[in-house]
C-alpha cells in the first residue's frame, strides 16, 4: 500500500442512514459541526418521496463524503416532525454547525438536487487530496526513472479508487517506460468498461504503438547519415522520426515528420500525417509540442 495512503471515501452506510427522534442529535446535529447533513423527511405512502429519496442518495454518494444524509420516517417520528414543523412531505432540511441552513419541500429536478448538494458540500471541509498527491508523487517517480515504485503507487491508488483513470493509465505508462510492452498491452486490452474509453487510457494506446515502432528503430546517427546521402528518401525520414522518438527527441521527430509530409503528404497511405496524429494523441493536448505541431500541420494541409 501507499506510504502516504489516503483514507478511503466513506462507505454508503456512513454517508446515508436511517435516523429517529432518539438518534437525531447523534446522527444530525453533532456531525453537522464538521460536515453538512441533509435530512430527508419521508413516509412509505408518499409517492414523490420514492423518487426524491433515491435521487438525493445518489447525489450524496457522488459527493464522496462532503455531505451526509439522514432519512427520517415521519410516521415513526411524529414528535420530531412536529418540533421541526414538517407540514408536508417530502421535506428536506440541511444542517450545518448544528443549525438548519437550507431546505425545500416537494420533489425537485435532478439538476436542482445536484446544485443543492454541491452548495452544501462547499460549506464543509476541503476534500482530502491524498489520492491526488499520491498520483503526483507517482508521476515524479516515473519521471525520475523509478518505474517499479511508480507502478506500486499507481496500483495502490487504484485499490483505493478502482475507477481512477489517471492511476490506471499510470500503471500502463509505468510498464511502457520499463519496456514491458506486453504487460502494458494486456492492461490496455483488458481495461474495465468504465476505464477503457477514458482519455488517459486512450492516450496509452498511442504510446504503445509508438513504443512498438521505437523497439525496431535503427540508430539515429546511421539514419542521419543515410538521410544526408539521400535527403528525399521518404522511408529514411520516417525511420529517423521513429528513432528520434525512441531516444526522447520528440520535438525533432515531429519536425522530421512535418518535413516528410511537406515533401510527400500521400506517401505510404498518408503515413506522416497518421504518425503525427499518433504522437499528438500520446502527449497531453496542452503540450506545447502538440499545439505547435498541430498548428504547423494545419498550415500545410490548408495551404
Amino acid at each position: 500500500m501507499l506510504g502516504m495512503t489516503a483514507p478511503k471515501p466513506a462507505a454508503a452506510t456512513d454517508l446515508i442512514k436511517d435516523g429517529s427522534e432518539i438518534t437525531f442529535m447523534e446522527d444530525v446535529i453533532a456531525p453537522s459541526d464538521t460536515t453538512p447533513v441533509i435530512v430527508d423527511f419521508w413516509a412509505p405512502w408518499c409517492g414523490p418521496c420514492k423518487t426524491l429519496g433515491p435521487a438525493l442518495e445518489a447525489a450524496v454518494t457522488a459527493a464522496k463524503g462532503a455531505v451526509k444524509m439522514v432519512k427520517i420516517n415521519v410516521d415513526e417520528n411524529q414528535a420530531l416532525a412536529g418540533q421541526l414543523r414538517i407540514q408536508s412531505i417530502p421535506t428536506v432540511y440541511a444542517f450545518h454547525k448544528g443549525q438548519p441552513v437550507d431546505g425545500f419541500q416537494g420533489n425537485i429536478a435532478p439538476s436542482d438536487i445536484k446544485r443543492f448538494v454541491e452548495k452544501l458540500a462547499a460549506l464543509g471541509p476541503a476534500p482530502d487530496n491524498g489520492l491526488a498527491d499520491a498520483i503526483e508523487a507517482a508521476e515524479s517517480m516515473l519521471a525520475e526513472g523509478a518505474f517499479d515504485d511508480a507502478l506500486e503507487t499507481f496500483t495502490a491508488v487504484l485499490e483505493e479508487e478502482p475507477g481512477n483513470a489517471l492511476a490506471y493509465a499510470g500503471m500502463i505508462r509505468s510498464h511502457l517506460a520499463a519496456d514491458r510492452l506486453d504487460l502494458a498491452e494486456t492492461l490496455i486490452t483488458t481495461a474495465p468498461d468504465g476505464l477503457a474509453t477514458a482519455k488517459e487510457v486512450e492516450a496509452t494506446r498511442a504510446q504503445l504503438a509508438l513504443a512498438r515502432q521505437a523497439a525496431s528503430a535503427g540508430p539515429v546517427d546511421d539514419l542521419r547519415a543515410a538521410l544526408a546521402a539521400d535527403p528525399a528518401n521518404r522511408q529514411t525520414l520516417f525511420d529517423l522520426a521513429a528513432a528520434l522518438l525512441a531516444t526522447d527527441q520528440t520535438e525533432e521527430a515531429i519536425s522530421t515528420l512535418l518535413d516528410l509530409f511537406k515533401l510527400d503528404r500521400e506517401w505510404n497511405d498518408n503515413a506522416a500525417r497518421k504518425q503525427l496524429f499518433t504522437i499528438f494523441e500520446a502527449l497531453k493536448p496542452t503540450d506545447p509540442l502538440v499545439l505547435a505541431g498541430r498548428r504547423k500541420l494545419s498550415s500545410m494541409i490548408f495551404v
